[in-house]
């Protein structure tokens, strides 16, 4: 993993953007931050999500004609072990070289203390447990999901335990609780 990298996973958890670009940004305002080069899917004339690469934003609208608003954005970091096709995408490359195709949680979290950003393991849904665990960051509302027990059925041939799988925000603390509740 290279050190340039780690440190776009370390600021991204601990901000809650994508080199400042935030969740509830505008699609032209990521597009400014992310550059052009995204694939693009729009279901029902209401969601929208931009493909970026490694990461994606999502937007919505109450309906068709009104303006996209953020909701939020998701780091497809399982997509980096696939080789070329995960490739993080040129502007994050151009910024950060090589991405290693496995971020490990335990490398993560371990930057995060020594800089005092605590993760805090939140519920896993019903239907990700146990194969996958998720650690939140209550400042930034960010989530770090891994793969927790490697299962054929379940979790991606291409990942071992302890592998990251995603990182989303926002992850706020009324889904938390939520999360907590149905626990």
């Amino acid at each position: 993993m290279t050190p340039h990298s780690l440190a776009f996973y370390v600021h991204t958890v601990t901000t809650g953007t994508v080199l400042g670009a935030r969740p509830t940004d505008s699609p032209d305002q990521v597009a400014a931050v992310l550059g052009t080069g995204f694939a693009e899917d729009a279901t029902g004339g209401r969601t929208m999500f931009r493909d970026y690469g490694l990461a994606e934003f999502h937007f919505h609208r109450g309906r068709r004609g009104d303006p996209w608003a953020g909701h939020h954005f998701s780091l497809q970091v399982h997509r980096l072990a696939l080789g070329p096709i995960g490739l993080p995408g040129p502007v994050l490359q151009d910024r950060y070289g090589r991405f290693a195709p496995r971020l490990r949680f335990g490398k993560l979290r371990g930057l995060l203390d020594r800089r005092g950003v605590p993760l805090v393991e939140i519920p896993e849904y019903a239907g990700n447990a146990p194969h996958y665990r998720t650690f939140w960051q209550p400042a930034s509302q960010t989530a770090v999901t891994f793969v927790a027990v490697r299962d054929a059925y379940s979790t991606p041939a291409h990942l071992r335990p302890g592998d990251v799988y995603g990182i989303t925000a926002p992850v706020t603390a009324a889904e938390v609780a939520m999360r907590t509740a149905r626990a």
